[in-house]
């Protein structure tokens, strides 16, 4: 007799590429985004860049995570992966007009204007993982 962790292997991949892909998509679409090179600046040693990059993926990967908690198929990992992915690309865009100057300062390594976004995009992931919980994933 198979084990029952072995028969549940292929679903358990399939989530877990699905929750890759969907965090690719999304580094992909918040980088092309942004006016400058994330990694850039990242590897010259830019903390600001390399903390508002982290907070853009942690608010996103934390409701992708509670997804992949919660549903029992890849379909709905990628129906709740793409509204995460819109909640926090909403965040970044009300983030760039609340601060104007957001990309020169990050740019200009400016930490204290990097964590407040940060912030902001982790908290509004919480949030928004929040609200998945309440909702029915069946």
């Amino acid at each position: 007799m198979i084990p029952n962790y072995l028969t549940e292997l292929p679903q358990f991949l399939a989530l877990l590429g699905m929750g890759v892909l969907l965090l690719g998509v999304f580094y992909s679409l918040y980088t092309f985004l942004t006016p400058h090179s994330e990694l850039a600046l990242i590897f010259e040693g830019n903390t600001a860049a390399a903390i508002m990059l982290a907070g853009a993926m942690l608010g996103f990967a934390l409701p992708v995570a509670v997804s992949l908690a919660h549903s029992s198929s890849v379909m709905a990992l990628a129906q709740w992966g793409a509204s995460a992915m819109v909640v926090q690309l909403a965040a970044y865009a009300a983030l760039r007009l609340l601060h104007r100057g957001l990309h020169t300062a990050i740019e200009q390594n400016r930490v204290s204007i990097a964590l407040w976004a940060a912030t902001m995009s982790l908290a509004l992931g919480m949030l928004n993982a929040g609200a998945q919980l309440a909702m029915d994933y069946r």
